[in-house]
């Protein structure tokens, strides 16, 4: 079992499955000839050359709309934004084109295509550049959306993504991309929609994906101190969303805090609060939290921009408020 970052979890995916399938290739920013701006494509165009790993101009309409073409020709895209900031671009050919067209043909016309890049705050970035887009790809039938947290999970959905045959919208971090964890040395696959119980617990569910599971890990050790057990969810998929295991978790536990570090109106976090608050109504103890980033555009001083995030001090307040014991 090797232990890796989550950026080589990722491209010793798009490697795998490169060698597997000559139909998928990359297209981006600054893939190729820079090895990607976060060193996630490194070493891919030396092996596989500029045919299938294809640099792009700063026009993310433009080379996002190619990769729905290619995708539509038979081919299987990989689609790096630098950022979802500037995914905003393209979001026309996504919701427009990819999302719709099986819908729109009958069952026709499939888009196998994976559109990936960093999502949500990093630090220093400022408001247009640290913007968690979760719920805009969420919102939309025909787009399955993916949010891993870990190297393991990060590589096996990945690999999952580029193997089906519908648009996958495959949110990252630029801060989780040094994160590191065990990696098995044999190929695996993670299955689209299922999460993943990360850490067992009686007391309370804390369901989240993507970055802040870290932060509920955190809140979760430090409850155990107090004698409270926090069972944390990693819904991973986001769209289809492993409704099953969520009320699971929350029947059992009777409580459930959920911590989505976007915006908290019309959120992923707000739905997710949303079905444990209509499905688990019967089994609930206390009203569902949401534990979100705050609703101003991302400070730059640094300070703030913490604030401005959820923590692992105001995940275990919200558990601690749901428990009714003070903070």
């Amino acid at each position: 079992m090797a232990v890796v970052t989550y950026r080589e979890a990722l491209n010793r995916a798009l490697d795998e499955e490169m060698a597997r399938d000559p139909r998928v290739f990359l297209m981006g920013e600054e893939v190729g000839e820079y090895d990607g701006a976060y060193k996630v494509t490194k070493g891919l165009l030396a092996k596989y050359g500029p045919d299938r790993v294809r640099d792009t101009p700063i026009a993310e309409l433009g080379f996002t709309g190619a990769g729905v073409g290619a995708a539509i020709a038979g081919l299987r895209p990989v689609v790096e934004w630098m950022t979802h900031n500037f995914a905003l671009l393209a979001i026309d050919q996504v919701i427009n084109e990819a999302a719709k067209l099986r819908y729109m043909s009958g069952g026709q016309i499939s888009v196998p295509i994976v559109f990936r890049g960093p999502n949500g705050p990093a630090e220093y970035l400022a408001s247009q550049h640290s913007q968690s887009f979760a719920s805009f790809w969420t919102h939309v039938p025909g787009l399955k959306v993916l949010a891993p947290a870990t190297p393991a999970d990060a590589y096996g959905l990945l690999k999952s993504a580029i193997r089906a045959d519908d648009p996958v919208v495959f949110l990252e971090n630029e801060m989780m991309y040094g994160w590191k964890g065990e990696l098995p040395e044999a190929e695996f696959l993670v299955p689209i929609g299922v999460a993943a119980i990360a850490r067992p617990g009686r007391d309370v569910t804390i369901a989240t994906f993507s970055k802040p599971l870290r932060a509920a890990l955190e809140a979760a050790e430090s409850l155990a101190a107090r004698g409270v057990e926090a069972e944390v969810l990693d819904l991973r998929s986001l769209r289809p969303l492993d409704e099953g295991a969520l009320c699971e978790s929350v029947r059992r536990t009777g409580r459930c805090v959920v911590v989505d570090e976007s915006w908290p109106v019309a959120s992923v976090g707000s739905h997710v609060a949303y079905l444990v608050s209509t499905e688990c109504f019967d089994s609930l103890d206390a009203p569902v939290a949401l534990v979100s980033g705050e609703d101003v555009p991302m400070p730059y001083n640094h300070a703030l921009e913490l604030a401005a995030q959820p923590s692992a001090a105001k995940i275990e307040a919200a558990v601690l408020r749901a428990l009714y014991r003070e903070v």
